[in-house]
């Protein structure tokens, strides 16, 4: 039988995978798994399980919960040498990378996902000791994820980020940042930064053209703006990114590793998958391309390169 490891945060989202967490066992022992359920019991403790299910002969990881119990997993994974493939059966308030992958929002159909089926291979970031699945990011609104309390988000969903991001509005403070990537240094203040591998920000914001497996991020970094009006172009040309961006205020480009270095008295606040990723003054983000695998079924094959490298930026360096 496989040996099948299922790590569970039954608060996740709107805490309804216990309603379905006899149905997914079950069905799971149907195909011929022999199933290990763990119930986080801290934020830490789905990485120390992840690391259990690779160092003990366990055939797959399956995470049922939000984009930061599957972070705090691939913490657990990438620390170890032998990785396992990863199943993600969603069950957050956003979960931003599970549409990457196309996964079914539905609890029994990511089930059926993952039993139909096989591992594809997905490049990790990694941020200074750490690691993330889909994004880092600093400045304004990154914290919204993971101080707005939990029990908001399961009665709010999507709405409790976008209230809780006006309250800021009229708060945000930039940081003068120098970056430096492909032989390229950029010295401004940017009230915000994201270094990404994905479809998808806070359910919002969609990227295009991006692919898991290329070995590439693709960056976004948001200038001061001087006023409310310029403040509000910015947002419009985010929100309609499918549309042509505001170069006065956005810069846009892909590279594979990227150096942040604060040059303000206080460090910049960073989250990774939208978890608190702590304060630095300097951080360095790089690909490790291909470093895991998720199990996808019917997947948009056009966000995995299979091979080909693409090395390319689309940003105007002024």
């Amino acid at each position: 039988m496989t040996k099948m490891y299922l790590i569970v945060n039954l608060v996740a989202g709107k805490a309804m995978i216990k309603e379905y967490l006899g149905d997914i066992i079950n069905e799971f022992t149907k195909n011929g798994y022999e199933v290990t359920v763990h119930p986080t019991q801290s934020s830490e403790d789905a990485a120390e399980s992840a690391n259990y299910a690779c160092e003990n002969n366990y055939d797959i990881l399956v995470c049922a919960g939000g984009d930061g119990t599957l972070s705090q997993c691939l913490q657990g994974i990438m620390k170890s040498n032998r990785k396992i493939p990863i199943g993600y059966i969603p069950a957050g308030s956003t979960n931003d990378f599970a549409k990457s992958l196309d996964i079914p929002k539905g609890t029994m159909e990511a089930v059926q996902w993952i039993i139909n089926g096989h591992p594809a291979d997905c490049d990790v970031g990694c941020f200074n000791d750490s690691y993330f699945m889909y994004i880092a990011a600093f400045g304004a609104f990154t914290n919204i994820t993971y101080e707005t309390p939990q029990q908001i988000k399961n009665i709010l969903g999507h709405a409790a980020y976008i209230l809780n991001g006006l309250m800021q509005i009229t708060n945000i403070r930039s940081k003068r940042m120098r970056i430096e990537y492909n032989d390229n240094v950029i010295e401004d203040d940017f009230i915000f930064g994201m270094v990404t591998n994905t479809a998808s920000v806070a359910g919002l914001l969609s990227m295009n053209d991006f692919m898991l497996d290329d070995g590439i991020f693709e960056v976004i970094l948001i200038k001061k703006p001087a006023n409310l009006v310029q403040l509000q172009r910015i947002v419009h040309s985010l929100l309609n990114i499918k549309e042509e961006i505001d170069r006065d205020y956005i810069k846009f480009f892909r590279t594979d590793k990227i150096k942040f270095t604060c040059l303000d008295e206080e460090p910049a606040t960073w989250t990774r998958d939208g978890e608190y990723g702590g304060d630095a003054m300097k951080c360095v983000i790089s690909n490790n391309q291909k470093a895991v695998s998720f199990m996808i079924c019917d997947c948009d094959e056009t966000k995995f390169s299979r091979d080909e490298v693409i090395n390319f930026e689309i940003s105007d360096d002024k």
